[in-house]
């Protein structure tokens, strides 16, 4: 399995992440420009238009007339005549001074006509009368040029237009606006860069992980995602889950494997201890189908062993049934268990059945323990059986019970021959009979699985020529099994 390659394409978590802070700075630099711009205008106008109200006001309060204006509006006129010929030609001026009438007609002085600019400021203001009653200055247009203007009405009734420029604060502005989006754009451009930067330095562990992943889709479920000095604290949480989260994965494959490589053995195992007794009782079949067991004796012999062969493999299907219940985990009948007793019983049963054993019992008294009765039973009667088995009958056996630390200890201990190293390794594994002797080899098999299920361990410690002890360690209470 190939995962898509990092870090490639408009749709990767990089890239939107770095077109993402690129517009929301973007969307600032927009924002500030646009406040900063309107702030300047705002009191650059502000400026002019208190100006023009101080001229307004100085005018209106000293009261006036035509008369006495005409020469400054005489002023205005020369000033305008002596500037290049042509109204397309020759530069606005920056301030406009005329008198008109009621009509916002401009007025002739001295026979001097008004100029193109007077004109064409008359015609913009339309309305001189409503012009001298607004608080404030407004915007007009003159030959393409944009003008604050405001007006005053003369002591004899006609009204003056004092008209100021803004073309120069319009270029400021303009000027400022280039200048800022110059700057934006190279605050732009580094911000791209430094969060591709810095999002491919910080999303190195997320990397990490997509090829730890692709390396275990592939197989190798050792791989780990390594540490990084540049993780983040939710980045290395993440990391450490996944890794635990690998590390059940890869235990969960290899139990599965080995129960799948034990049951395989196990189906092995059982079908050759099954054929053995099959294979005999079929032969004897044949040999009394074939008439070749004329005597009483012989048939007798024949039938006794076939006898035996199924009694063996009555016993063997029995404890198949066991393990597999065992295996399934099942519902254990739980109630208080006299551990002492169940050992003086099988001490009894094993000098019954062997006379002439020695056996040693340390168990006095009574000794409790929660747990399931018939269970225990199975657990001390294949311990007896293993040693009435594997030991010649006149080694010693010790039976003892005992309590530490809120744990049960039973043990078997005899003095035979005892195993080496590598047997004492699979003295638990199913038809494991060591040095191929009598058995089964399922009884230690299911000793081991009945302790399991009521939560407890169950150990061996031997040594060639110096026997073998089995010891049985029960919780007070069974807690769910490994």
């Amino acid at each position: 399995m190939r995962f898509p390659h990092r870090g490639r394409g408009l749709h990767s978590l990089r890239v939107k992440l770095t077109l993402a802070n690129v517009a929301l700075l973007a969307i600032g630099v927009v924002a500030a420009t646009a406040v900063s711009l309107m702030g300047m205008r705002h009191y650059l106008v502000g400026q002019i238009d208190t100006e023009l109200t101080k001229m307004r006001d100085s005018l209106g309060s000293s009261r006036l007339t035509l008369r006495d204006i005409d020469s400054l509006s005489v002023l205005g006129v020369v000033r305008d005549r002596i500037a290049p010929n042509g109204p397309d030609d020759r530069p606005a001026p920056d301030s406009i001074f005329t008198a008109v009438d009621a009509r916002g007609t401009a007025l002739t002085l001295f026979d001097v006509e008004p100029t193109a600019a007077q004109r064409a400021l008359a015609k913009a203001v339309a309305d001189p009368r409503a012009l001298a009653a607004a608080p404030a200055p407004r915007d007009v247009t003159v030959h393409g040029a944009a003008y604050r203007v405001t007006a005053t009405r003369l002591a004899d009734g006609p009204y003056v237009l004092l008209a100021t420029s803004t073309e120069a604060l319009h270029r400021g502005i303009a000027k400022a606006l280039r200048l800022d989006l110059a700057v934006g754009t190279l605050l732009l451009a580094l911000l791209a860069c430094l969060t591709l930067f810095s999002v491919r330095r910080r999303m190195r562990p997320l990397e990490d992980m997509v090829e730890t992943s692709s390396a275990i889709a592939e197989g190798d479920l050792t791989r780990r995602v390594p540490s990084s000095r540049e993780a983040t604290l939710e980045v290395e949480q993440l990391r450490l889950a996944l890794n635990s989260m690998l590390h059940q994965v890869e235990t969960a494959y290899r139990t599965r494997e080995d129960s799948a490589a034990q049951l395989r053995r196990f189906v092995a195992d059982a079908s050759h201890e099954l054929r053995t007794p099959l294979s005999a009782i079929r032969g004897y079949l044949q040999l009394y189908d074939q008439g070749m067991l004329r005597e009483p004796e012989e048939r007798k012999r024949a039938w006794d062993r076939m006898n035996g062969e199924v009694d063996r493999m009555g016993r063997l299907v029995d404890e198949l049934l066991t393990l597999a219940r065992l295996d399934q985990r099942p519902e254990l009948r739980l109630r208080n268990v006299d551990v002492s007793r169940l050992v003086r019983d099988a001490a009894e049963d094993l000098r019954a059945q062997q006379p002439g054993r020695p056996v040693t019992v340390d168990a006095a008294g009574s000794l409790l323990v929660w747990a399931d009765e018939s269970g225990l039973r199975q657990v001390l009667g294949n311990l007896v059986a293993n040693v009435r088995t594997h030991t010649p009958a006149e080694v010693p056996v010790r039976l003892a019970v005992s309590r530490s630390d809120d744990v049960v200890r039973l043990s078997v201990a005899d003095e035979g021959p005892g195993l080496g190293k590598e047997e004492s390794a699979r003295v638990f594994d199913r038809f494991f009979r060591a040095g191929g002797g009598a058995g089964s080899g399922l009884g230690l098999a299911i000793v081991q699985g009945v302790v399991r299920a009521h939560g407890g361990e169950v150990g061996v410690r031997t040594a060639p020529g110096e026997g073998l002890e089995v010891t049985v360690e029960l919780p007070p209470r069974p807690k769910a099994c490994v």
